[in-house]
């Protein structure tokens, strides 16, 4: 059984699929998996380079370094976490000295004390462990997510930038603005070409904006824009959903990006509502090819718009 038909089941049990969406809040929560169902989901991996890979089935995509230190980008869900473990240990004898969180969502949080109960260091934006320390609620899931223990918050955290060089790798961990979330770090493996854009990219499908963490579609372009600077054509990019892309590819979603916001942008300025926006269609172009995912097309522009008014509740005609 896949992922996707676990997960329907379990929020059509939980009373959480909200406004039709597929997503609902199984991307964020734990909450899809109090059922037991995803204990058929298989973890996967995915080989980058000799020391880097990819682990995919565990919440969101896990990036793996390994080496004298095994390095950790995300922890994923903690019902994943022995199998997460498992086949990191097909690859590597090394246990997992260091993790590093691309931001605060449970999917990519949820087995940090796991890891941090096996000696790991935990490392994340200062936003990060800000949000991990107290109750949050994402507002457009409405879903509440309870402050994490002591031993799953960040040890080491940062404001701008921060490197590691460690397994023969230069790791870059770069903050952007508000985007997906205030938290949100770009991991860049420089001497692999490989960079981890946490949720900044959902390949293949349309991103899930958090506005009740600051995030908002502007900050998502220009987060964007700065992971294509970063980016030659032999590069490999992770993202926080779906699979690893190409810079074309990439570059077509920052243009989506980029697109989609301008228009919205325009229209909240005019003083259309969101119901006219939607019905507007700005994302039509995009919908088949997008709209498959997460967050279907109806789904994305209203989280589009809010994210743009909390963005500057003051005067949208200032954005």
């Amino acid at each position: 059984m896949k992922i996707e038909m676990s997960r329907r089941q379990a929020l059509l049990r939980a009373g959480m699929f909200a406004g039709g969406s597929l997503f609902a809040s199984s991307l964020l929560t734990t909450r899809a998996f109090a059922d037991g169902e995803a204990q058929d989901q298989k973890v996967t991996v995915q080989e980058l380079s000799k020391n880097l890979h990819v682990i995919m089935g565990a919440g969101g995509n896990i990036g793996l370094l390994t080496g004298e230190t095994g390095v950790m980008i995300d922890a994923g869900y903690k019902q994943f976490h022995d199998a997460i473990i498992s086949e990191a240990g097909k690859i590597s004898p090394a246990g997992i000295g260091v993790l590093i969180n691309t931001h605060w969502h449970g999917d990519h949080t949820d087995g940090n004390a796991s890891f941090g109960a096996g000696g790991a260091k935990i490392i994340g934006h200062v936003n990060t462990r800000k949000r991990l320390s107290t109750d949050q609620t994402i507002d457009f899931l409405n879903a509440k997510s309870p402050a994490s223990p002591k031993i799953a918050l960040p040890i080491v955290t940062f404001n701008d930038s921060m490197t590691l060089f460690i397994n023969d790798e230069e790791i870059e961990m770069m903050h952007v603005e508000p985007a997906h979330t205030d938290s949100d770090i770009i991991v860049h493996f420089k001497n692999a070409n490989v960079i981890h854009c946490g949720d900044l990219f959902f390949s293949g499908m349309y991103p899930f904006i958090d506005y009740s963490s600051k995030g908002w579609i502007g900050g998502m372009a220009a987060a964007a824009t700065k992971i294509v600077k970063m980016s030659d054509d032999k590069t490999k990019l992770i993202p926080g959903h779906g699979p690893v892309a190409t810079k074309a590819e990439f570059v077509a979603y920052k243009e989506m990006l980029e697109e989609v916001a301008g228009k919205i942008i325009a229209m909240a300025q005019a003083g259309k509502t969101v119901e006219e926006v939607v019905a507007a269609k700005p994302t039509e172009k995009y919908d088949d090819k997008l709209g498959k995912g997460f967050i279907p097309a109806a789904r994305f522009i209203p989280l589009a718009y809010k994210g743009i008014v909390e963005h500057n509740k003051e005067s949208v005609g200032r954005l």
